[in-house]
């Protein structure tokens, strides 16, 4: 675990008099969550104030981001989350408020239920998830950590079933990773990179 201390303080994360924001970008199944476990754990031992927010819990309804016109790569990039109203709701915040209420999503409802969230007045903020480096939301983030996998690796890590819809991975999902690795170059732009 000490490592993982040791990552927070090469980055400048170890502050105890403000807020610090790190980002965990990666593609799918690269192993973010496993990581920001890993951290959390770290975190708990040192009884350092911490909270963590996994950007897929903010997508947004099916009908927003399915069967809308547009390529699925696009609706995967630019749909699947509401960009502009996280950037002023939730990352323009992180900062500033001692709680922030956000729309939790339901998958097997497919609705939103408001849950608010209480934020360490010092301490660190850890964001996980897909496409964090688009202009957007990198400005918010203190550091970010990029988790570089190959795609033939993610690929092996879903289920067999998901696998099987291989259509769904190529129009949507890889076209959408390939998108954001030639414009953003997410593994030239993080502050670290961990293969993974």
């Amino acid at each position: 675990m000490n490592s993982y201390m040791d990552l927070l303080k090469n980055m400048g994360a170890q502050h105890d008099d403000s807020r610090f924001v790190l980002g965990i970008d990666g593609l799918s199944r690269s192993g973010k969550t496993t990581l920001v476990q890993q951290l959390s754990f770290a975190l708990e031992k040192e009884a350092r104030p911490y909270q963590i927010f996994h950007l897929d819990d903010f997508i947004v309804e099916r009908e927003r981001r399915y069967h809308t016109g547009s390529g699925e790569w696009q609706e995967y990039f630019h749909l699947q989350w509401d960009v502009e109203w996280l950037s002023n709701h939730f990352f323009q915040k992180l900062k500033k408020v001692d709680q922030i209420t956000l729309p939790f999503y339901d998958g097997l409802t497919d609705t939103h239920e408001n849950k608010t969230i209480p934020l360490p007045k010092e301490g660190l903020i850890i964001i996980e998830g897909v496409f964090l480096q688009r202009e957007e939301w990198k400005p918010f983030f203190d550091k970010i950590i990029y988790l570089d996998c190959p795609r033939e690796t993610r690929f092996n890590r879903e289920s067999n079933e998901t696998r099987k819809n291989i259509s769904k991975f190529k129009e949507r999902y890889w076209k959408a990773e390939e998108y954001y690795i030639n414009r953003y170059q997410p593994a030239e732009m993080a502050d670290i990179v961990i293969p993974s």
